[in-house]
């Protein structure tokens, strides 16, 4: 036994079905056909003028109702589809405000890390002239090891800050 939403989605799948075959060319040329049949009826002396009028005219009165309430499934549909996409759009949205505002704060973060390595570079530099000890020179070199380490880490760190702008960008552009 079917469910209502079974019902209700195939009703939905005729009226998208009957919607589309009357905005079809072999609708057009079915109906001008029933007309032009129904006009010879009565040149054929097979029914009344009258008669026929009253029938045509019943005819098309009941498939005029019925294409208007299958156009508006369809529109109402539209509409449903509209809003999702709208909702869609305001997620992606979001998330690439917050992706900016991530990336915003890394960028902070290494220009801090570059201004500390500045100072550390200096401050080897003063050791450097003020200090001939081997084991301060080997404390140098460690310091220098240290800051080449960061310096790779912060240019890792770039690349991928320049990896996130462009996904940005995509997003944006999409």
């Amino acid at each position: 036994m079917k469910t209502h939403q079974e019902k209700t989605e195939m009703l939905e799948k005729i009226a998208n079905g009957i919607t589309w075959w009357v905005g079809s060319i072999p609708s057009l040329v079915f109906h001008t056909l029933f007309f032009i049949v129904s006009f010879l009826l009565p040149i054929l002396n097979i029914i009344e003028f009258d008669k026929m009028l009253l029938i045509l005219t019943t005819v098309v009165s009941l498939e005029a109702i019925y294409l208007a309430i299958f156009i508006q499934m369809s529109v109402n549909k539209s509409r449903e589809r509209i809003e999702d996409i709208h909702e869609d759009i305001e997620d992606i949205q979001e998330d690439i405000e917050e992706i900016s505002e991530d990336i915003e704060e890394i960028s902070e973060d290494i220009e801090e890390i570059n201004e500390d390595i500045e100072d550390i570079q200096e401050d080897i530099e003063e050791i450097n002239e003020d200090e001939d000890d081997h084991s301060e020179r080997a404390k140098n070199v460690m310091l220098k090891s240290n800051v080449n380490s960061n310096k790779n880490e912060i240019k890792a760190l770039k690349d991928k800050i320049f990896e996130l702008q462009n996904k940005i960008d995509e997003l944006k552009k999409d």
